[in-house]
């Protein structure tokens, strides 16, 4: 099967590309950069805007992944039309593109973030309820700018069923980590600062918990997720544990330590994290998340140093006993 990935050069795109030409398909990685191109990957250099440049590259492609979208939260904050053209816009884009091609199905990132927007059964919010994709969102509870663009795209998706009978997917990924993480990231950054030997802060008090997925792990369910049972269903792709920002700390601390934690201020419409349920994933698609955290953060270190190694010199390692 052909198959386009946009933001395929990305963090998690090009994970995505690599476990989809594993499973042997043929796949068209569309971005503006070739950052993380994989070679055995075909490549379309395009801005999703550009919607006569999509239809033209998505011609003769069975499924497209989207996965291009303005993804920091704090670069989302800072500039809302860009954010807005990106991950709205683009949407529209890659659906009426897909729509021009005939393809079969349009398979959205999305994020578990949306939750911060449901209400549990008693008509409030219950952070101890455990959450599953049919839970009802209430608009005026989206909160973050991030939030909006998200619920915004899962929409259009949905109208794309309604109006032209387009087939979809959404895929609300837990909080990913790995390699090739963005340096924004807080495990990006608190692993960096303890090979920098520089301290690690907190935003708040650090016991706001996320349950992080392992980005190998959250590739394997785009390849399951082209099943046809997967067709117009949303899955929530959670991690099974949850992990507090102060756990990640400690866990930082233990394979690359000894650091120093300090605490700032706390972020303003954070993702205050909320229970929510894989359990449809692993039923229809047969996935759940296999990485634990400690190992997914030591692969990440791992890949770090060789990375940055060749720029910066020799990197800290960590301490006997790690």
């Amino acid at each position: 099967m052909r198959i386009a990935v946009t933001g395929g050069c990305g963090f998690i795109g090009s994970h995505v590309v690599d476990r989809l030409l594993a499973a042997g398909h043929e796949v068209l990685a569309v971005d503006s950069t070739d950052k993380y191109l994989n070679p055995d990957a075909d490549h379309a250099r395009i801005d999703i805007l550009d919607l006569p440049a999509l239809t033209a590259a998505l011609d003769g492609c069975e499924v497209v992944f989207h996965l291009a979208a303005q993804a920091d939260v704090e670069r989302v904050a800072a500039d809302p039309v860009g954010a807005v053209r990106a991950n709205i816009d683009g949407t529209e884009a890659v659906l009426e593109a897909a729509r021009r091609n005939d393809l079969s199905r349009t398979v959205l990132a999305s994020t578990v973030w949306v939750y911060g927007a449901a209400l549990g059964e008693a008509g409030m919010e219950d952070e101890e309820q455990e959450l599953d994709e049919h839970v009802p969102i209430e608009l005026d509870h989206s909160g973050h700018l991030y939030v909006a663009t998200k619920l915004a795209a899962e929409m259009l998706v949905h109208s794309y069923r309604q109006l032209y009978g387009r087939h979809f997917t959404i895929l609300r990924y837990g909080i990913p980590y790995g390699p090739r993480m963005r340096d924004e990231l807080v495990v990006a950054r608190f692993v960096q600062a303890a090979l920098d030997g520089r301290p690690i802060t907190i935003a708040g008090d650090g016991r706001q918990s996320r349950n992080f997925v392992y980005v190998e792990d959250l590739a394997d369910a785009h390849v399951r997720a082209l099943s046809p049972a997967a067709e117009d269903q949303t899955f929530a792709l959670e991690g099974s544990t949850a992990v507090s920002v102060r756990d990640i700390a400690d866990t930082v601390d233990r394979l690359l330590g000894p650091v120093t934690i300090e605490h700032i201020e706390a972020r303003t419409a954070d993702y205050a994290g909320r229970r929510i349920s894989a359990a449809q994933a692993k039923r229809l698609l047969g996935w759940s998340p296999r990485t634990n955290f400690a190992d997914g953060v030591r692969r990440y270190a791992d890949w770090y140093r060789s990375e940055a190694a060749p720029a910066t010199g020799p990197a800290a390692g960590p301490r006997q006993g790690a």
